[in-house]
This record gives C-alpha cells, structure tokens and sequence, in this order.
C-alpha cells in the first residue's frame, strides 16, 4: 500500500480534476492525480473548445419540453434517448424538466453566472499568460438559430440580467464573417466576451505538464472503491494495481463519480449524455469565430487539427457502444449549414458529459469529512472547470470560497 499522509488524492484528470489539482498544489498541498488514461483522455479531449464565460442559459429552459417529442422522431434531431435505456433514465429526465420550470430558471442562471464568469481569469491563473496566448482566443462565439428567431425572449432577458454584452448579426455581417455560408442563415447573435480554445486536448494536457513542473504527480491507475478509515478524513482507496491512502479526496471523475460514491450512501441525480465529434482534416474552409447552430444542437470550429463539428446529445448510459451515425450526422449536418465544405476523412469520436439535471455542476464538501466533490459540468466543462478547482481548492483548505458554494453541493438534490 501507498501510505502519503497529509496528501490529498484527486480522482481524475479531465480539466476539472487538473484544474483542482493546479490550484491545491500551488497552495502548499502535496497532490496526487489518478487517472487511468493520460491527461485530456476523456471528454476533456473531444468537446466543442468552448470557454463561455459569458453564458448563464441553462439547457433545461421553458418551452423546451414541447419540442422533446419532434427531437425524438427526428433520427437527425439533437437529442436520442435509447428505447432501452429510457426507464433508467426517467428519473433523470423528469428532474431535468422540472429545472427548465421559469421558476428555478433565474436561480440557476444566477448560479451558473456567479461560477462562469471567471472562466477566463482561472484560465490565465493556471496557464500563465504564455501558453494562455498559446492556446486560447478571444474572439467571441455566434449563435444561429436555422429558420428561427435569433435567441428566445427568456434568453434575452437573461443576458439582460446578468449584464452580459450580445450584438445582433445580420445577413451582411453574417457574410463578411462566413462567406460560405447557406442562404438559409439570415440572422445570427454574437457573445464579444466568450472565447474557444484551438485544442481542448493540448490545453488539458498543459495543465498536467503544469502540475508536474510544480512537484505533483499523476498517476496511471483507476480507483475502484473510496474506503473512510475512522474519522478525520484518512481514505483508502482501492485501484487497479495498489491501494492507496490520503487524508484528502477530491471525487472529479466525470459521469463515473456516480459508481464511486453510492457506496459511500452519497446519491446524487447523474446521467451521461453522450456527445459526438467530427474532425474534418484539410478543411477548405476556416472559420474566424466557432459558431454553434441552436435549433439542430451543434457547434462548428476550427482548430489545429482541422474542422471541428461537435454535439447532439444521446441519453444511452455508460455502458453502450457508440452510435456512429451520430457522428456522421454532424458532417451532412455542417455540410448542410456550409454546402461548399470539403475536407479530408473525418475522425469521429463519442464522449461521456457528466449531466446534473440543473445544468450546475457538484462542488464542494461532502457528507463524509474529507471527501470534496467536483463533477457534473454537462455542456459546459471547459468554461467551469477552472473556476470548480479554484473554489473547491478553497474549501478544502478552508480558506475563505471566492463565490458562494451553496447553490452548487451536492444537498441541493438530497
């Protein structure tokens, strides 16, 4: 057994692991990641590269149950639950209809708001202005909605609230930016203080190389079970080759923190929803800002390794192969939105998003002393991932939390 008294264990080391992992270890901790696929191994290497810290809409909204059954009989629709996985699921389901209710809607936009909005500035604590310059731009993102009014009244307001900038796009503007771009495209919405990154799996990984250069380890194994000995926070936690002990755990890994915890009496209401990409190499088109599509639930941007087309949400669970057709769906799909698109052969790829029902990821202190929780991100890992390790680095130091953890533990579904 691996005995590392006084060391805290990070379980996991996707960007909201690494992230936690950064910021304990540059407060003074000794800090041990494990994880047994390399840094970025995950759904941290495959999602859109979006860093919005600028967004406060959460995916459950009003409305949105009328159009779940048109989605469903769509076999190009954003969202596929599978028929046999649909019961398991269903409570799941019904917890995210009732966040998308107008009157848990504010609260959770204030929540999410009071979280993103450092994004940027996590970002640059952890990178350094280098490899920040390096590995992320600034430009924006824009919004279209295909056939459809640009952004809901709801969203308009929401923006509104939180004094978030937005600039109306109109079809001129829209061609000066993508002039490839389909006639069916006559208005869009740009978010001026959102950013992406050109390479989400290269960004993770600096995180790891950082956490290294800065004396914490990372280290190749999976934990199988989390094991409280006594009182105060002392673990043992059993993995594929060893056990291990800390005094500290921080539970960051993704849609598999769910296993690791029922053990420990600690339930929380997560589901998987599976997404897809499309890397289209030599792309003969680049576009200057991603851009995400609303109404068919998919993104579009260039990066180091070529065109990136990513979304759809699949409600399936852990265990299933992935569906290939979705991948390939977001290629006639990106097609569609830019019929003059070529490109080399596309690689496809499925992940795992860890999906509260409130869109808020869980953070903070659990009901076992020394066991931190940070995971459940959904959509939007890459935006709260660093500001999730700054505040829960906080509380397990005890130091005073930048912003109020309440809205995001792990109670709030108990």
């Amino acid at each position: 057994m691996t005995t590392e008294p006084g060391a805290t264990l990070v379980l996991g080391a996707g960007v909201v692991g690494l992230s936690t992992a950064l910021y304990l270890q540059r407060s003074g901790s000794r800090v041990t990641v494990l994880d047994p696929l390399p840094p970025a191994g995950g759904t941290s290497y495959g999602n859109a590269g979006l860093i919005s810290k600028d967004t406060a809409i959460p995916i459950a909204m009003p409305g949105m149950l009328g159009k779940v059954p048109g989605w469903l009989l769509d076999s190009e629709g954003p969202l596929r639950v599978s028929p046999e996985y649909f019961f398991r699921a269903l409570p799941w389901l019904l917890r995210w209809i009732d966040a998308g209710r107008m009157i848990n809607v504010n609260r959770i936009s204030d929540a999410m708001r009071a979280l993103h909005r450092d994004a940027l500035t996590c970002w640059r604590e952890l990178l350094g202005d280098d490899h920040f310059a390096d590995l992320i731009r600034t430009q924006g993102q824009i919004r279209i909605w295909e056939g459809e009014g640009v952004g809901s009244k709801i969203e308009m307001e929401l923006c509104a609230r939180h004094g978030i900038e937005v600039k109306q796009l109109d079809r001129k503007a829209l061609l000066e930016l993508y002039p490839d771009i389909a006639p069916s495209v006559t208005r869009g919405m740009l978010l001026p203080g959102n950013a992406c990154t050109i390479n989400p799996g290269r960004l993770v990984r600096t995180l790891g190389e950082l956490l290294l250069a800065a004396g914490g380890r990372i280290v190749a194994q999976r934990a199988h079970k989390i094991v409280p000995r006594g009182h105060g926070g002392d673990f043992l936690v059993m993995t594929n080759q060893a056990s291990r002990s800390a005094q500290r755990i921080v539970v960051a890994t993704g849609a598999w923190s769910k296993e690791l915890l029922e053990p420990l009496g600690i339930r929380v209401p997560l589901e998987t929803e599976r997404g897809y990409h499309a890397m289209l190499p030599s792309p003969n088109i680049r576009l200057p800002i991603p851009i995400s599509v609303k109404n068919r639930g998919f993104g579009m941007s260039s990066m180091e390794e070529g065109m990136r087309v990513s979304g759809t949400v699949e409600i399936g669970g852990l265990k299933a192969p992935p569906n290939e057709r979705r991948a390939q769906v977001l290629v006639d799909h990106a097609k569609r939105l830019f019929p003059t698109l070529t490109a080399g052969e596309p690689n496809y790829w499925m992940g795992h998003r860890p999906s509260t029902p409130d869109s808020l990821p869980i953070l903070g202190p659990s009901a076992v002393p020394g066991l931190f929780l940070a995971f459940g991100h959904g959509h939007f890992g890459m935006t709260g991932g660093p500001p999730s390790g700054r505040l829960v680095a906080q509380l397990v130091n005890g130091v005073a939390p930048t912003i109020d953890p309440a809205p995001y533990s792990w109670r709030r579904f108990a």
